[in-house]
């Protein structure tokens, strides 16, 4: 007898009169808010503007959004392209299937055209949202939570997901790992946001530490995976995804050290402009240890920043 396991919600959605309110979409706006605010505070204490954040999210969270549908939709085209099923069921993203590695593409060129836009260097704003992505992902996971889906093998651990009865799903008992995923990014998170205050990260390091930190983690989490996937070499897919993005991570912090050490000094040159640059983070609200990690601006010329 299973004395304790997760309990799955009956349904995904809840209905406010005629409006549904989807659990996967609710996570996955929760988790951008989330970012943007969090990103917003680190973001001013490296010396940038309050609200540049959400302007160039503007841009990245659409582009994010179809990068991660296309990715989901060409590597599992058989769901919606295969023998028997609905080609436009490939535009339900409500019903889950996100490819992070897209949407970190795609979102990536909307930054990158924003940043433009506004004379910022990607790079830098990358390395002061890096910890909120990890954070946005931990709370997105949670959309898989109501759609039961992409729990791992069977288990009777104590901590076990029950899945109900459904379409291409068993009842049973699962590992939950979507809430292992979940708890791995909140510790890439507290990762980055540690390193980036000891080492003073820059020029895309911080983003590139995220990355291949959480690849490290994709990677044993989807070989607990049980839902279909292509296999590579007896590996799934996002298997092999994992290890050449952590290894190109890693690659870039390397090269990007020893080519461009420290960080940098303006990051929003319309703030400085303003007078609002170096010593922003004493009004912004950042919490300390942002505040810590961005040093004391006064020294930040002479520091040996890596």
């Amino acid at each position: 007898m299973d004395l304790a396991y997760i309990p799955s919600p009956s349904t995904g959605v809840v209905h406010l009169g005629p409006l549904p309110l989807r659990g996967y979409a609710f996570c996955i706006i929760i988790g951008v808010f989330v970012a943007v605010w969090y990103g917003n505070k680190r973001w001013i204490a490296r010396g940038g503007k309050a609200g540049t954040v959400a302007d160039v999210a503007v841009w990245a969270v659409p582009f994010g959004l179809v990068g991660g549908r296309l990715y989901h939709v060409i590597t599992d085209y058989q769901l919606y392209f295969g023998e028997g099923e609905n080609w436009v069921d490939a535009f339900k993203i409500w019903e889950g299937g996100l490819g992070i590695w897209g949407a970190i593409a795609f979102g990536a060129v909307g930054a990158w055209i924003a940043c433009r836009r506004r004379g910022i260097p990607l790079p830098a704003y990358a390395d002061a949202i890096a910890p909120a992505i990890a954070i946005a992902q931990a709370i997105g996971r949670w959309g898989n939570w109501f759609n039961q889906e992409l729990y791992g093998k069977p288990t009777d651990l104590p901590w076990a997901l029950e899945i109900s009865e459904g379409v291409n799903r068993e009842a049973g008992l699962y590992h939950p790992t979507f809430l292992y995923e979940s708890l791995w990014c909140v510790g890439v998170a507290l990762l980055v946001v540690w390193a980036d205050r000891r080492f003073r990260l820059g020029h895309g390091r911080a983003f590139a530490l995220y990355v291949a930190a959480y690849c490290a983690g994709r990677a044993w989490i989807e070989y607990m995976r049980v839902d279909e996937a292509h296999h590579v070499l007896g590996l799934r897919l996002n298997v092999w995804t994992a290890i050449v993005v952590f290894a190109l991570a890693v690659v870039y912090i390397v090269v990007s050290a020893r080519l461009r050490p420290g960080r940098e000094e303006i990051v929003e040159p319309a703030a400085v402009r303003q007078g609002n640059g170096a010593g922003a983070d004493s009004s912004s609200g950042a919490t300390s240890l942002d505040k810590d990690a961005e040093g004391d601006p006064a020294d930040s010329g002479s520091a040996n920043r890596g």
